[in-house]
């Protein structure tokens, strides 16, 4: 019998949530994802110092080139590996520029193009953020595509659906963890506060024929990961692909776009001042986006000591 992760490959697109090339070159994802935080992790494992002293010697002294050649060049092996796209991260002090993110994309994309690949191959990773959601909105004009990240609201999705964003990632245990901790009990299968909220979204987008593309995120068990099969996209941990890989549990589809488009689902008009009224009334997602934000922060400054050191050395 076929895998779980053979089946479920069957319904939805695996993309690896990872920065290890080994790891990745396992399960045979079509895309796969990184953040700061990840890069953080991969950049300390002695197979990949040769990365970060090539970044370090090719920036000319230059930290913030540095940066950005380190992402880059993980973004480049990863692509050796998968035939999809790769995401890479704009630095999460960009969260709230506008125009700072548009630059730094350019940037990265005009990196990984000097190196051959096409931009079609690349979605550049940006906060959920009002001001990263015009950014997106700006470079998806050029043929920038981007993945939203760190979303937790449907006032968030549907933002990111009207800018014509390419890709969305909802993240999914993180939102179990704050109703966990809020609320003082467990949450099991469809009743997954985080498995609901890519539900709502999927059916919305699917209901009023946004191209935007679904990505679930951030799982907490493979339970969460199963409870969204059929979504466009799933990006999954080193852990949670070894458990689906070794289980032959059958894989039954839960999202369905045709199911959705006959849905009774009301409209809504998003505009900045409902965006930010919306947000400010969901207590989780504003605390998990700016919480999200200072951990992705962090981690690229403990990204940044580490290629300083190398340059100074």
């Amino acid at each position: 019998m076929a895998s779980t992760l053979d089946q479920l490959k069957k319904l939805t697109t695996i993309v690896a949530d990872t920065g290890d090339f080994e790891l990745i070159a396992q399960y045979h994802p079509q895309d796969a994802t990184t953040n700061p935080s990840l890069i953080m992790k991969a950049a300390t494992q002695p197979q990949y110092a040769h990365l970060v002293d090539q970044a370090a010697r090719d920036s000319g002294g230059n930290l913030e080139k540095a940066l950005d050649l380190l992402l880059v060049g993980f973004g480049l092996e990863i692509l050796k590996i998968i035939p999809g796209r790769v995401s890479t991260e704009v630095p999460a002090h960009l969260s709230f520029d506008t125009e700072g993110s548009i630059e730094k994309a350019r940037e990265l994309i005009g990196l990984y193009e000097k190196a051959g690949i096409d931009r079609e191959r690349i979605l550049i990773k940006i906060a959920s953020t009002w001001e990263g959601i015009r950014a997106a909105e700006v470079l998806e004009k050029e043929s920038i595509h981007c993945n939203l990240t760190l979303l937790f609201s449907q006032a968030q999705a549907i933002a990111c659906a009207e800018a014509g964003v390419k890709l969305i990632s909802p993240f999914v245990g993180r939102i179990l963890d704050w109703n966990v901790a809020r609320h003082g009990r467990t949450y099991e299968g469809a009743e997954d506060p985080g498995v609901q909220s890519v539900h709502e979204i999927y059916n919305y987008y699917k209901k009023y024929g946004y191209q935007t593309e679904v990505m679930g995120a951030s799982f907490r068990n493979s339970g969460e990961i199963l409870e969204l099969a059929g979504c466009d996209l799933l990006t999954i941990g080193p852990k949670f692909l070894e458990e689906l890989k070794h289980s032959d549990a059958p894989v039954e589809q839960k999202l369905d776009a045709a199911k959705s488009a006959q849905m009774d689902i009301p409209k809504v008009d998003m505009h900045e001042k409902l965006f930010r009224w919306e947000l400010n009334e969901d207590a989780m997602a504003t605390e998990k986006l700016a919480d999200g934000i200072r951990i992705f922060a962090a981690d690229f400054t403990k990204v940044a000591k580490l290629a300083e050191e190398k340059i100074s050395n």
